[in-house]
């Protein structure tokens, strides 16, 4: 039976993420072989994945990273089980590292199949399921692109957003980070009228009709009265239109002309937890 040093465990530890104790039991049982205790650690993290494949891992913590030059953003979110979890300081650390990462991919599944490591994304979840013993897993993955990028990460890692704008100039890193607090803070639906689903546009005209009848307004009035309160809506529930939080006299849209008059707001993506 090969000795294993305290060395040894300290590397796979290094390694893995997996406590000292699962370590040395893993060495042990693979004699020594570091690439097969690795694999044992890896098993271990499968079977304990398998288990916990039904549990809900709504806890987590969401992180948003933007790119040197401002032009591409990604927001992921790295889900567990219980805010004990989340608030770990090296559950924080692998989520920032996972989201520096994601920054290179364009969709959550190439993200998982992407090398982190010496192995895989996906392949890295399962070891850590192992580890923590908890269901962990990517919830939310967010890309954006546009001239300039910001983002905001709402204190302790429960909101990340980002926020295009139409040019990079003087003040948009202010604007898209005051935007990003705004799209947190609000959870708009929508950029703007536009991009509002026709379902739910269809929904709020039927609600907004139903209260009118229950008021005893006249049917023939019904349709107007309605759409006077989808615009309302529209004010309320999409980004642009949105009173700004900072400012409540200005739409975010006049805030950001008031930055530069050209400017405009381009998208915005948001992932919650919780």
């Amino acid at each position: 039976m090969a000795k294993i040093t305290a060395a040894e465990v300290n590397k796979l530890r290094k390694t893995t993420g997996a406590g000292m104790m699962d370590c040395k039991k893993a060495l042990v049982e693979a004699d020594g072989d570091f690439d097969k205790a690795i694999e044992i650690l890896r098993k271990k993290g499968q079977k304990v994945a398998a288990k916990r494949a039904d549990r809900d891992s709504s806890e987590g913590a969401a992180i948003a990273k933007v790119n040197a030059d401002n032009s591409t953003g990604v927001i992921i979110s790295l889900n567990c089980e219980t805010d004990f979890v989340a608030k770990n300081e090296s559950f924080v650390a692998l989520a920032n590292d996972l989201a520096d990462l994601a920054l290179g991919f364009d969709n959550k599944d190439a993200f998982l199949a992407a090398s982190f490591n010496g192995m895989t994304v996906a392949e890295k979840l399962t070891e850590q399921t192992g580890v923590i013993g908890e269901k962990i897993e990517i919830g939310g993955f967010e890309k954006l692109n546009a001239p300039f990028v910001g983002s905001y990460i709402h204190a302790g890692n429960k909101i990340a957003t980002l926020v295009g704008l139409s040019a990079s100039v003087d003040g948009a890193a202010v604007a898209a980070k005051d935007v990003a607090m705004q799209a947190a803070a609000m959870n708009p639906v929508a950029l703007n009228e536009e991009g509002v689903d026709q379902s739910v546009i269809d929904k709020e005209i039927e609600i907004a009709k139903d209260q009118l009848r229950q008021e005893g307004k006249p049917e023939a009035m019904l349709e107007n009265i309605a759409k006077g309160k989808l615009k309302r809506f529209f004010k309320d529930n999409t980004l642009v239109n949105q009173a700004f939080i900072k400012d409540s006299k200005q739409s975010v849209a006049q805030y950001v002309k008031s930055v530069d008059s050209n400017l405009e707001v381009t998208g915005f993506s948001r992932v919650a937890l919780g």
